[in-house]
């Protein structure tokens, strides 16, 4: 290890830069917001250190740098493009045994300004000891993506509330109350912005401990994530962040393993993927997530797709909402989204779509379509669960009213590295799938867009002439 990872506190003290340009604005950034008290020395600002000059915020000394300006300096930075002026600011600091950072210059440092991620007062370094910045923040970018935005509000009301469990608790109690609380449904409500809520989580947690082993036990929480389209890229940072906190995962067949492993390494994970034709298995799903839930466990409900759009994700809240089980929802990129965006294919389109309909392609649920108003041009029909019925979902959409030559497209294992689009007519569609052997999961879209890009995106020549002339006059 060439650096000791070290937090200094900085409030109310000096720190000297040295140098007036954007990167010596950067470092006045960082020490004005732990706090510090910045004099600038250099014989001109950049704009932004100016504001802060003429707002008070900080000290312009409009001269060259002088080791005696180190006077009762706790930090000292240079950051100017001569060599020679950051070695002397660094001599003269080392000399006084002040911490010095010289930018770009590890050799000539103290000390070195870490990639950071402020969530305060929660604060996470990460340092490459220099050797290569730009890692080191694309390593705090991927942290960065994990932690909530309000986790320092989250640290700030466990913090309140530190000195009614020290009087309430002994010692050896207070660890294993802690933890329920991070990893339970207070911290979720002071996450989601419900602080009233988090109070009385955090009571009734205070208060079972209080008891012991004679309490009653606190139920669970539900987390109803949807997975998106495949690409574990397009989970959103809530889906990841709770997957992180997850004691258990029930998880369907549209789940890929690489979204799996995005959870935590502990959880347990149960495989609950319905096949056609096998709707009991849905009561079972019902009762797992009840059973789990009543036992303390927080459960991910991992959907491809998102939880309301044909995920029987409303019937799942009916069920815990009557048994008192809190939950959450995490919406996902739905499947139509994700395969249009990935075929390039747009829902809806000025010049040929006006609106986009949804459908469930099952058996069952055809009967009770409109296939008339689902004919009509000028419009996208996007339909889910299909592929065992498209020859009869084509032949009822012709029967309607549908030309055969209107432009359908399937896209089947949609933004994974096996996806493929096939293009038809629609009275051709339903034979080409057969022809090349096209297996859930798949979508069907039907409409002027499903040609794009090559034919449905062509502007007019009128539109690209406007398009030239307003490119030329920019």
């Amino acid at each position: 290890m060439d650096y000791l990872p070290l937090f200094l506190r900085l409030t109310g003290e000096i720190a000297l830069v040295v140098g007036g340009g954007r990167v010596a604005a950067r470092k006045v950034e960082w020490l004005r917001r732990a706090g510090a008290r910045v004099t600038v020395v250099a014989p001109e600002l950049v704009a932004e250190l100016e504001e802060l000059c003429a707002r008070g915020e900080l000290r312009h000394r409009r001269e060259r740098f002088a080791a005696s300006q180190l006077e009762g300096v706790a930090v000292a930075v240079a950051a100017t493009d001569e060599s020679a002026l950051n070695a002397a600011v660094s001599a003269a600091a080392r000399t006084r045994r002040i911490p010095v950072n010289v930018v770009d210059s590890a050799e000539l440092s103290t000390f070195i300004f870490p990639a950071i991620i402020d969530r305060s007062p929660v604060v996470v370094a990460v340092s490459s000891a220099g050797e290569a910045p730009v890692l080191a923040r694309a390593v705090r970018q991927r942290i960065e993506a994990l932690l909530p935005g309000r986790l320092g509000v989250l640290a700030r009301f466990l913090g309140a509330r530190r000195a009614r469990v020290q009087s309430a608790l002994p010692a050896a109690a207070r660890r294993a109350l802690w933890e329920r609380l991070i990893g339970g449904r207070a911290a979720g409500e002071v996450l989601a912005g419900d602080e009233p809520a988090a109070e009385q989580s955090f009571a009734r947690e205070l208060d079972r401990a209080r008891l012991g082993a004679a309490a009653p036990a606190a139920p669970g929480e539900v987390y109803l994530i949807g997975a998106g389209p495949g690409d574990p890229e397009l989970l959103t940072l809530r889906a990841l962040q709770l997957l992180q906190e997850a004691d258990v995962i029930l998880y369907d067949r549209l789940v890929p393993p690489a979204i799996l492993e995005r959870a935590r390494r502990d959880a347990e994970r149960i495989f609950v993927g319905k096949e056609s034709g096998d709707p009991g298995l849905q009561q079972g799903i019902h009762e797992l997530l009840v059973r789990l839930a009543l036992a303390g466990k927080r459960v991910a409900r991992l959907k491809g797709g998102d939880p309301f759009v044909f995920g029987r994700g409303g019937e799942e809240i009916e069920v815990l909402r009557a048994h008192g089980i809190p939950y959450r929802v995490v919406p996902g990129i739905t499947a139509a989204l994700g395969a249009a965006a990935a075929a390039d294919i747009p829902l809806t389109h000025r010049r040929l779509a006006h609106s986009v309909t949804f459908v469930s392609g099952h058996a069952g649920a055809q009967d009770s379509l409109d296939w008339r108003a689902l004919a009509q041009p000028r419009q996208t029909v996007v339909v889910y669960m299909g592929m065992s019925e498209l020859p009869r979902i084509v032949a009822r959409l012709r029967a309607a009213g549908a030309a055969s030559d209107r432009p359908a497209a399937i896209v089947a294992q949609a933004t994974l590295a096996t996806q493929r689009v096939l293009r038809a007519p629609l009275a051709a569609i339903a034979a080409l799938a057969l022809r090349e052997r096209i297996a859930p999961p798949a979508l069907l879209i039907v409409g002027e867009v499903a040609a794009a890009p090559a034919v449905a995106l062509a502007a007019s020549d009128a539109e690209l002439a406007s398009i030239a002339v307003s490119g030329a006059c920019a």
